[in-house]
């Protein structure tokens, strides 16, 4: 079966009543997973970049725009707490050392490379370490750069996965390079998932998942026109659940490759094969 991952990011626009009815509308749509993002703000971000001028619904600098998206380790208890009552598995991405270490303490099942965090080595160090199965996204990556991470990965005997990923926001289909899954698995020799930054529906999702994508990661949103840099490359709830219907139809057609002759094939094989005797 694939994974499915909704992805919540920031679309919750720092809105705890939001990121629930997002969980909400995930656990709705049969996803396996929400995703979150962590950042320690002032370590992320140099004071230049934070004292530059940012119009937000927080503010005027970007420091106010990066503050109103995060969420504090009390709000992350909350939706700690949220994920298990609704019996759907959450993790975040994290972007600095400091955060990974902070969200230890929720015991999340997953850990995730974002791809902007692909080169820090220090981070996927201490992602590593724990162990957790990862996925490990490789937008505006060279060959070279995921070679690297694996390598990390493969140091701590940490279970991982790579996910082909294109990093605009959102992504031209021309881009989408879906064979890259194929390439990725090969080279690798690891499970390759997909996470999606593209604004046309869920076609590039439904294809990856045909090209042997074991896991799906896909930005939702209540509402494509909300504040935030990522909420048009995101779906919509109709959306969503027409993406995991279609996942779920593929997982059951596609098969598990090996030949078989079905109970339902054997009445019309006794019928029509007498014919020959």
């Amino acid at each position: 079966m694939t994974l499915i991952i909704a992805e919540i990011g920031i679309n919750h626009n720092g809105s705890l009543d939001i990121a629930k009815k997002l969980i909400d509308i995930a656990v709705s749509a049969g996803c396996d997973a929400v995703k979150f993002q962590k950042r320690t703000v002032e370590k992320v971000y140099s004071k230049e970049a934070l004292d530059s001028p940012r119009q937000s619904p927080w503010g005027t600098t970007t420091r106010e725009q990066k503050m109103g998206l995060e969420f504090s380790l009390s709000d992350y208890k909350q939706i700690d707490r949220y994920c298990k009552e609704k019996k759907i598995q959450w993790f975040v991405s994290c972007w600095d050392v400091n955060s990974q270490i902070q969200m230890r303490k929720f015991k999340t099942k997953y850990n995730k490379v974002a791809s902007a965090m692909l080169i820090h080595e220090k981070l996927l160090d201490e992602i590593a370490k724990e162990k957790k199965h990862t996925f490990i996204s490789t937008g505006m990556s060279n060959m070279k750069d995921i070679e690297k991470a694996v390598k990390i990965f493969r140091k701590h005997k940490c279970p991982f996965e790579l996910m082909h990923s294109h990093s605009a926001y959102p992504m031209p289909l021309e881009e989408a390079n879906l064979k890259m899954i194929q390439t990725l698995k090969k080279k690798f020799k690891t499970n390759v998932g997909y996470s999606g930054h593209e604004s046309a529906g869920y076609i590039v999702c439904v294809s990856a998942v045909l090209l042997g994508a074991t896991s799906i990661e896909r930005h939702i949103t209540l509402d494509r026109t909300m504040y935030g840099s990522d909420q048009a490359s995101s779906l919509e709830p109709p959306g969503l659940f027409r993406l995991v219907r279609d996942i779920r139809i593929l997982d059951n057609i596609l098969g598990d490759g090996k030949k078989r002759i079905w109970d339902s094939e054997k009445p019309a094989m006794k019928k029509l094969r007498e014919i020959l005797t």
